[in-house]
């Protein structure tokens, strides 16, 4: 809708287009030395980028650097680039990924609720489908039923054998008795995020499919156990893995084919990851999936994901764990 641009304290200025000064006003409000903000404003026919490189020659610091958070399209970057030559174009994501990872409680509340949506959102859906419906007819229960709870939000749903496929497949599926379904996806709560997947089976499950999901939910709860400030973030993807593959769905990414989870807030996927390697080690009120999975091509495939919030002595999980395939949300008696 607009670009801000802060090149140092007290000099901030704004940028957007002339028919959304309006809007870009009361998103605003105040400029962050409490002067009135100094809004750029630019026509159709007119550059943005012109308007950025003369605030920067305005402020004296068009020879400066001009950090470009890591979502910024090309196309904006190159335009920054060919009106401010003079600048230096550098990676933003040190100081935005540091500013967004750890959460105030009033996030972490907004999180909590997005969680709990999302998740009677899916109960209420699970409680509706029976066999014969297609993947769009179990979505769009999914869907109203976030909106029945005055939320935006949804899932991708697998069935089969194509729950073997992390993110899904194109082909066409359809719901029988004795077959996985898998649903991934969330909501947002004041444009915070919910990122939820549940997996079970509509009638009776085999005995090959309670052996894996009991192994996943093992390695969630290593996940869990292992999740405290101070460790590196790549050690908790190692606890969850280690299981799988002790389990014998090894080795490394043979059967877990993912990274165990992504950091969330503002973005469905944002710093920090927990994947192998990431040393960046793990503070108070980061928030990120726990989602590890088992997929075997042309059977099934399971995955229990919930949101994970780092707390000052260890973590938890904004939403109870599923217990069991045959009854995901812990309600049969």
């Amino acid at each position: 809708m607009f670009a801000m641009v802060f090149p140092a304290k007290g000099s901030a200025f704004y940028v957007c287009p002339a028919f959304e000064e309006g809007r870009a006003r009361e998103q605003i409000a105040n400029a962050p030395d409490g002067s009135t903000p100094d809004v750029r404003i630019w026509q159709e026919n007119e550059s943005p980028y012109e308007r950025v490189a003369q605030g920067l020659r305005d402020k004296g610091l068009q020879s400066g650097k001009i950090g470009i958070e890591e979502t910024i399209r090309f196309v904006f970057s190159e335009g920054l680039a060919k009106s401010s030559p003079q600048a230096t174009l550098t990676s933003a994501t040190p100081v935005t990924a540091g500013c967004r990872m750890i959460k105030s409680a009033h996030e972490i509340a907004l999180m909590r609720l997005a969680a709990e949506v999302t998740l009677a959102a899916y109960e209420a859906a699970y409680e509706s489908v029976k066999a014969g419906m297609t993947q769009p007819e179990v979505e769009d229960l999914v869907r109203k039923a976030h909106a029945q709870l005055g939320f935006t939000g949804g899932a991708d749903v697998q069935v089969g054998e194509f729950s073997a496929f992390p993110h899904g497949s194109v082909t066409p599926q359809v719901v029988h008795e004795g077959t996985i379904v898998l649903m991934d996806g969330g909501c947002s709560v004041e444009g915070y995020e919910s990122d939820i997947t549940r997996t079970y089976v509509l009638g009776k499950a085999t005995d090959k499919m309670k052996q894996v999901f009991d192994i996943v939910h093992r390695a969630q709860s290593a996940a869990l156990a292992a999740a405290r400030p101070g460790v590196e973030c790549g050690s908790i993807d190692t606890a969850a893995r280690k299981v799988i593959t002790d389990a014998g769905y090894g080795p490394d990414y043979k059967y877990f084919t993912h990274r165990l989870g992504h950091g969330m807030g503002m973005d469905g996927h944002e710093w920090p990851y927990l994947v192998r390697g990431n040393t960046t080690k793990l503070e108070a009120n980061m928030t990120t999936s726990d989602e590890p999975g088992i997929y075997i091509r042309g059977e099934f495939g399971i995955r229990l994901e919930d949101d994970l919030h780092v707390t000052e002595n260890g973590a938890e999980l904004f939403t109870p764990q599923s217990p069991t395939l045959e009854d995901p949300f812990g309600k049969k008696a």
